[in-house]
């Protein structure tokens, strides 16, 4: 797993070499999570709230037209689930972060506004429980092999870029596969829970 996060971070920065490749440009980009689960089948985890969380990370933009693009990028992404004010916690956060590298296609309706879409591979790199985040109680690793390290998704969203490279953009990614893995426990064979996640962010294209 590690081996592909850094072979999918290495083939984003190696597009830089591409000498007759100049147009490509190159960002950074970061900005807020509002994630969750959807499906059923996982008892009183079904329908959870929201864990707010952070995305962060690089991409690049290779026109292909001129009005269409092609763009990679490599992300870290903090994902999972709350629950509020159930078994007598008053907040526990189940944090499932993820290295996230989605290929998009980026079509411009008008100078500066695009709508994207495409396929995303995410790599569970992190799973741990925060019994109250806004608190001091310290996190609880999860025994990662309860859940699937490799997550497939669809990214869909739209992104509007400043004259001078300044952009913001917002994307819904509709996660395609389990969280669990049914293989780990009989609580998770008849689950249907697959990753719901707002994102919302600023960048920055140079």
């Amino acid at each position: 797993m590690k081996k592909s996060i850094l072979l999918a971070g290495i083939a984003l920065l190696s597009l830089g070499g591409l000498r007759a490749q100049e147009y490509v440009m190159f960002g950074v980009k970061g900005g807020i999570n509002s994630s969750t689960f959807r499906g059923d089948g996982f008892g009183e985890f079904d329908n959870p709230d929201s864990r707010t969380s952070f995305n962060l990370g690089l991409l690049a933009e290779i026109p292909v037209s001129d009005k269409f693009s092609v763009q990679p990028e490599v992300l870290y992404s903090g994902q999972g689930y709350d629950i509020v004010s159930r078994n007598n916690a008053n907040d526990v956060e189940y944090q499932l972060d993820y290295i996230n590298v989605p290929v998009l296609a980026k079509y411009y309706l008008i100078d500066g506004l695009s709508l994207e879409a495409g396929p995303q591979i995410g790599f569970l790199v992190n799973s741990e429980i925060d019994s109250n985040p806004s608190g001091d109680s310290g996190d609880v690793p999860l025994n990662e092999d309860q859940f699937n390290k490799v997550d497939l998704s669809i990214a869909l969203g739209a992104a509007y870029k400043f004259r001078g490279g300044f952009f913001v953009s917002a994307r819904y990614n509709y996660g395609l596969s389990d969280v669990y893995d049914d293989s780990y426990s009989n609580l998770f064979k008849n689950s249907d829970v697959k990753h719901s996640v707002l994102q919302g962010g600023i960048g920055f294209m140079f």
